[in-house]
């Protein structure tokens, strides 16, 4: 997905030594996997060694109490999150993934120990320089309800990707999926759901994913989940910048657009059509297991609620483990994530789409956040 943020924290960290502040910059090196400086073995005292570069960041080396909140984050959490990023770990990272199954079950204390020997932590920056400060957004699982058939009220159909997708880019925008007879034949059998409320169906598709309580014609009931599966190959256009614009509105958030569009039902066609991007889904089960997580983002593996965050894959390669601090009006984070997933709008160095969950709770921090950020990579140190 890629969605898709979405997923509070510049607590001031304990600032390391003068020593660090009148030190000479040190030398940039490329990444990838290979000859990582090595780290003081004294987590508390100031890192020598060579900054790295991945893509359009730089990451400086850092000293462990750089990390505001570092000793008070249950890491346990964190560890699910983890183990799944094993199920596909990229090449860095694999050689370490016996040790994470098995503390999985280790104590707190175990955990945060093997961090500090086998990690070196560098705050990521902007290759350009500037500002070590970015921005946090949050994105979620829309949780919504949804009838086979259409009738009593669900009439806003979620589609399968149409058969002659691939072979017909762009495909037809929003507009022209809602009044135009080819678009609509090319369509026709490719129903999966249908919802009572378009600007739900909007949410589900910037969202790329989402649980539906589905009623079958039998009246039975069962929940399932709607993943990413395509587009029709439109550029994404934001409702909300939009009404910006146009002086509609000043608070651009989704409870914003909501009561905007309580006030203009009249209107609600002429909004969702200027974003001519239209999102296809495919159906999946979802047992109990499945159900205490996400859907699958772009590394390929389920998020975990409140453990995942959405990257530029070009500043932050997938299954990285990631040290997240903001602070902010919406919530305070100081905590171990995992970049396992990317998203149209999640471009630069420093810039994470929070994944917040399902339900209501997480839909009002997603259609809310938006704050300062900082980011600390822990990369592997290399072996003895």
């Amino acid at each position: 997905m890629a969605k898709t943020a979405f997923f509070r924290y510049l607590l001031a960290a304990c600032l390391i030594s003068a020593l660090v502040a009148c030190s000479t910059p040190p030398p940039v090196q490329n990444i990838p996997g290979a000859q990582q400086p090595s780290a003081s073995p004294l987590p508390d005292l100031a890192v020598a060694g060579a900054a790295l570069t991945r893509g359009n960041s730089r990451w400086q080396p850092a000293a462990w109490t750089e990390l505001p909140g570092f000793g008070n984050d249950a890491l346990f959490e964190a560890w699910n999150a983890w183990l799944k990023s094993c199920e596909r770990p990229g090449p860095v990272f694999a050689p370490l993934c016996p040790d994470v199954r098995r503390l999985s079950i280790g104590t707190d204390a175990e955990q945060r120990q093997w961090l500090l020997s086998r990690l070196q932590p560098y705050r990521v920056e902007p290759l350009q320089g500037g500002p070590a400060s970015g921005l946090l957004t949050a994105y979620f699982e829309p949780e919504l309800e949804a009838r086979r058939l259409p009738g009593q009220g669900f009439l806003v159909p979620l589609y399968q990707p149409p058969a002659n997708l691939k072979t017909r880019q762009p495909w037809f925008t929003r507009q022209e999926i809602d009044t135009l007879a080819p678009a609509q034949e090319a369509l026709r059998g490719r129903e999966i759901v249908y919802l009572n409320d378009p600007v739900q169906a909007l949410v589900l598709q910037i969202q790329g994913s989402g649980r539906v309580r589905v009623t079958e014609p039998d009246g039975s009931v069962r929940l399932v989940r709607l993943a990413y599966a395509g587009n029709n190959g439109q550029p994404y256009q934001s409702i909300g910048r939009w009404l910006l614009d146009q002086g509609e509105l000043r608070d651009a958030t989704w409870p914003g657009i909501q009561a905007w569009l309580r006030q203009n039902p009249q209107r609600v066609n002429e909004l969702l059509w200027k974003n001519p991007r239209v999102v296809f889904f495919k159906e999946e089960r979802l047992g109990d297991f499945d159900a205490a997580f996400g859907p699958k983002g772009a590394q390929g593996v389920p998020l975990t609620p409140g453990r995942s965050i959405a990257v530029d894959p070009q500043s932050i390669p997938y299954g990285t483990p990631v040290w997240l601090a903001s602070e902010g009006p919406q919530i305070n984070l100081q905590r171990l994530v995992l970049a396992q997933d990317t998203g149209s709008a999640i471009l630069g160095a420093v810039r994470a789409d929070y994944f917040a969950g399902w339900g209501v709770a997480a839909g009002e921090l997603a259609g809310r956040l938006k704050q300062p950020l900082r980011l600390w990579v822990l990369w592997p140190k290399p072996a003895p």
